[in-house]
């Protein structure tokens, strides 16, 4: 679907593209060069997930994160990936490892979110 540009979404989506790792609502919000409120961006971040510009990240204590998949090539083999959170420094990484699952014939995945945690390789160092 096309849909309007604005200096809103285009500065939301470059925070994003440079970002590298996933940020959450609150992150964004205080990131941005230019006032803009919770709603508006939450409404931008929706539609950029339905757009499948954006994927949304669920981690375990329910905060969402959103992020540009910069290690995937967008396809529908790695829609469904692992995503990393570490504990320590906080980042959340997308993870290039096939998420393999089976459910009862005559349902339909439409979602997967799956978020491992622990500690990266940075901080485990």
């Amino acid at each position: 679907m096309n849909r309007r540009n604005t200096p809103t979404k285009e500065a939301v989506l470059s925070l994003l593209s440079s970002s590298k790792k996933a940020l959450s609502q609150d992150a964004i919000e205080r990131q941005l060069d230019i006032k803009i409120n919770r709603a508006t961006i939450y409404r931008v971040l929706n539609r950029f997930c339905e757009d499948d510009l954006v994927h949304r990240i669920v981690a375990e204590d329910g905060k969402q994160y959103f992020a540009i998949c910069k290690k995937c090539e967008p396809s529908e083999k790695t829609k469904y990936h692992f995503h990393f959170r570490c504990l320590s420094c906080d980042t959340i990484e997308c993870l290039k490892i096939p998420v393999q699952y089976s459910i009862p014939e005559g349902y339909e995945v439409q979602n997967a979110n799956c978020v491992l945690t622990g500690t990266c390789n940075d901080c485990s160092l």
